[in-house]
C-alpha cells in the first residue's frame, strides 16, 4: 500500500521553488505553481488542500485538511504558525459592492478584484473553518477563533473572534516553550 504522504525524492522532483527536510505533503492535496512555493522544514500539509499562488511557509508549520490558499497573491506563514482544518486563505476576492462582474471567467477589466498578500505571524493559529480576507497580517502568537472571518490586520498575542479582541495570549508560556524546545534540540 502506498504512503498517503509524498516521499521527499518526489518532493524534490515536484519542481518546488525551495523545500527543507522532514516535509510531509497528502497526496490527496491539489498545488498550483510549484515554482512560486517555498517550504521550510517539518511542514505537515493535510488531505484535500488546494494551495496556489506565491507561498513561503516557513519551519514547523502545519496545514489542516480541507484549506484552501487562493487568489493569486502571496502568503507567508512563519515559523510554528499553524492553519486547521476548513480554511479559506483569500488572497484575493471580488469586490461586489461596487462596480463590475464577479467570476474569473470573465475579462478582468470587467471584474473589480481585491488582491493582497496574507501573513501568518511566528506562533499564531487560525481556527478551523475560519476566513482569511486579503491584506491581513495576523500578528505574532495571535489566535484566531474557528469560524471566524478576519477582514483586517490582528495585533500580536490576542485572541480573536472574526476582528474582535477578547483576550490575551500566553505569551510569556508561549515563549518558555519555545526556549524550552530550543534547549532541548540543541541538546
Amino acid at each position: 500500500m502506498t504512503n498517503s504522504f509524498y516521499s521527499f525524492d518526489e518532493l524534490k522532483k515536484l519542481g518546488f521553488k525551495a523545500i527543507g527536510e522532514s516535509v510531509l505533503i497528502s497526496r490527496k492535496a491539489s498545488i498550483y505553481g510549484l515554482e512560486k512555493i517555498e517550504l521550510g522544514s517539518n511542514i505537515r500539509i493535510d488531505d484535500f488542500c488546494i494551495l496556489s499562488g506565491k507561498i513561503k511557509i516557513g519551519n514547523y508549520v502545519h496545514i489542516g485538511c480541507l484549506t484552501s490558499v487562493t487568489g493569486g497573491e502571496a502568503l507567508i506563514m512563519d515559523d510554528f504558525s499553524g492553519i486547521s482544518q476548513g480554511c479559506r486563505i483569500l488572497t484575493g476576492s471580488e469586490d461586489f459592492l461596487d462596480w463590475g462582474f464577479g467570476n474569473p471567467t470573465i475579462p478582468e477589466r470587467y471584474r473589480n478584484t481585491k488582491r493582497a498578500s496574507i501573513k501568518i505571524g511566528k506562533f499564531a493559529v487560525v481556527g478551523a473553518n475560519s476566513v482569511i480576507c486579503p491584506g491581513v497580517t495576523i500578528g505574532e502568537g495571535a489566535t484566531v477563533a474557528a469560524c471566524s472571518v478576519v477582514t483586517w490586520s490582528l495585533q500580536p498575542w490576542g485572541v480573536y473572534a472574526s476582528n474582535r479582541r477578547i483576550s490575551e495570549r500566553d505569551r510569556e508560556g508561549v515563549l518558555r516553550t519555545y526556549a524550552k524546545y530550543l534547549d532541548e534540540r540543541n541538546g
